[in-house]
């Protein structure tokens, strides 16, 4: 699974970012606009919505759970600070994704017990998009963490994030993640659908 994680950068911003990773074949999308005012928010989310219905891929918020009804989003990505997974499923109920970020096994396992449908486990290396980074983990880390999970029976698909390029995705692969989250690996390259396309048919080796 490939997940894109809008930003901006000189050529696209959110919109036509999601509207060049979805012609390359990513079918997930999380907007992602930190510092974007509700009403901006709402407008850019209604045409990303509009953009991943069209293809049939899943729209996640970040953060933002108080507007997933709203823009019909298909559910929420939860940062370390932002409202917990269990209060996140009151608000929404069980028919909406909830994902939660994690740095450590204990995230993960605290992630788990609060009802969390997905991890986002990072970040792999530096990278710009994330002002406040958790400890770096590598290959080695998702390796150590994921086979905790396994000893411990937890089953939540993870997704490993942070500086991922193309050329990381088949070591990151084989440590048991479900897949990858990309933000400036995609809008950053040189052609993003292209590049997009060259990822999503690497992962495509390793559908279960």
């Amino acid at each position: 699974m490939l997940q894109f994680i809008t930003h901006r950068n000189d050529l696209f911003d959110e919109i036509s970012g999601t509207r060049a990773v979805l012609e390359g074949g990513c079918r997930w999308v999380q907007l992602r606009m930190k510092e974007a005012s509700e009403e901006e928010f709402l407008r850019t989310g209604a045409e990303v919505g509009r953009l991943c219905r069209a293809c049939g891929a899943t729209f996640l918020l970040d953060d933002r759970v108080e507007l997933v009804h709203r823009l019909g989003a298909d559910g929420v990505h939860l940062g370390k600070n932002d409202m917990p997974p269990r209060e996140a499923r009151a608000l929404l109920g069980p028919g909406k994704i909830i994902g939660a970020t994690a740095n450590t096994f204990e995230d993960i396992e605290r992630a788990a017990v609060q009802g969390a449908d997905y991890i986002g486990l990072g970040p792999f290396r530096f990278t710009r998009t994330k002002r406040k980074l958790s400890p770096i983990l590598g290959t080695e880390g998702y390796r150590d963490i994921l086979a905790r999970c396994a000893e411990r029976g937890i089953r939540l698909p993870v997704v490993a994030i942070g500086g991922i390029t193309a050329a990381d995705v088949d070591a990151l692969m084989t440590t048991g993640i479900a897949g990858i989250a990309l933000s400036g690996a995609l809008l950053n390259a040189e052609n993003p659908a292209e590049e997009t396309k060259k990822i999503t048919n690497i992962l495509k080796k390793y559908k279960p």
